[in-house]
């Protein structure tokens, strides 16, 4: 194998692929990024069979060439040093050939490395991504949706189901589900899409789906996203990112979601999440990030907090409309500013059922999230 390739484009699929790289693995062969090379392109693949990233480099770009091939082939070389040395490289051309043996050299200027290449033919397979549950989403909106559900995930790998966000669509509307069994997220969006496609129980795991968010450009993009039973396969450009669909089935949550409050406040997001964010830094220096909110008979709300060592902060907000039941309730401040940082929404509703009951969060503007805190039980 031999050839020629601009080292930003090398780079740039380097980058991609290796963040399906983990140290986690017990399997040598995975530490390493494979190298395809043919007279169409050069391919490179990385797994942790969890996830595999595989990107495609194609010998041109318009009138520009990327890559000149002299001899076709392949090989496996060891991610940690493969994906830092091509970044130092003095020049925009690199030279790499594989010999006998899997002895690779990569050449740039007067620079040359050699590098014991491993074979690809001990490199996993890919998966095979089965039957026509295709959908379309736009790349923005999928960065959207998932940063506005994954901070709910539960890091307790001892209920790995709750770890992935439950992904589910019927009649057009792809729904997004996160919970730690405190809290609840949840964000809809409507697809143009075959009304045939319906899938439910669709579990991926939260930490999968913030590395595809890197993949993701900025740019309008779309991601077309096949799922079959146990894989879903993400397409981006040029890049494919497949993802194992956590086993299990994801808790039925719809029976903690009230429909009907008690007591219901609509609020200045900016100025409640500044207020909460003053009372967090008191709350969080007595390792409990409790908050209190309280609704006052002129129809303002106290938000406050203290600690034992640094003194206590009170602070007094005007509600837009309040409605209900007068009310006294303790939260976590920062699950409250975890939700608050992801509503673009200029107004916000709270609804409650009572001191110990679900605390429901929902954009004003428009109501296709939900994210829900259950309170604390205090004493005072």
């Amino acid at each position: 194998m031999k050839l020629t390739i601009y080292k930003n484009e090398l780079n740039e699929a380097i980058q991609h692929v290796s963040k399906a790289i983990t140290s986690r693995t017990t399997i040598p062969i995975l530490h390493g990024i494979k190298i395809d090379v043919t007279h169409q392109g050069v391919t490179l693949t990385a797994s942790d069979t969890d996830i595999s990233i595989q990107s495609f480099i194609p010998l041109e770009d318009g009138k520009r060439t990327i890559a000149r091939i002299e001899k076709t082939g392949s090989v496996v070389l060891p991610a940690k040093f493969f994906v830092d040395i091509i970044k130092k490289l003095p020049l925009e051309d690199v030279e790499i050939e594989v010999k006998e043996h899997f002895q690779t050299f990569i050449r740039s200027g007067s620079t040359d490395i050699q590098m014991v290449g491993l074979d690809p033919e001990e490199f996993p397979v890919l998966p095979t991504i089965e039957g026509n549950q295709t959908i379309t989403i736009n790349g923005d909106l999928l960065k959207t949706v998932i940063k506005q559900t994954v901070f709910a995930i539960s890091t307790n790998e001892s209920t790995p189901i709750l770890t992935g966000i439950l992904w589910t669509l019927k009649d057009n509307e792809l729904k997004f589900m996160a919970t730690d069994r405190v809290r609840l997220a949840s964000r809809s969006v409507r697809l143009d899409t075959n009304e045939d496609v319906q899938f439910n129980n669709v579990v991926i795991s939260g930490k999968t789906l913030n590395e595809l968010s890197k993949i993701v450009p900025d740019q309008n993009t779309l991601v077309e996203i096949v799922v079959s039973d146990n894989q879903v396969l993400f397409k981006i450009d040029r890049v494919l990112f497949y993802s194992r669909i956590l086993d299990g089935v994801y808790p039925d949550v719809s029976k903690v979601i009230p429909q009907n409050y008690k007591t219901e406040l609509t609020l200045d997001t900016k100025k409640l999440t500044d207020a909460i964010d003053r009372a967090y830094l008191l709350s969080r220096e007595e390792k409990t990030n409790i908050v209190r909110l309280m609704t006052k008979e002129d129809g303002t709300i106290e938000i406050s907090s203290s600690s034992s060592e640094l003194g206590k902060v009170t602070e007094q907000l005007d509600v837009k409309e309040f409605t209900g039941e007068p009310l006294k309730i303790s939260f976590n401040s920062k699950y409250m500013l975890d939700v608050l940082k992801v509503i673009d929404s200029e107004y916000i509703f709270l609804g409650f059922t009572g001191a110990m009951s679900p605390i429901i969060i929902i954009p004003k503007e428009h109501s296709d999230s939900l994210h829900l805190i259950l309170p604390y039980r205090t004493t005072n």
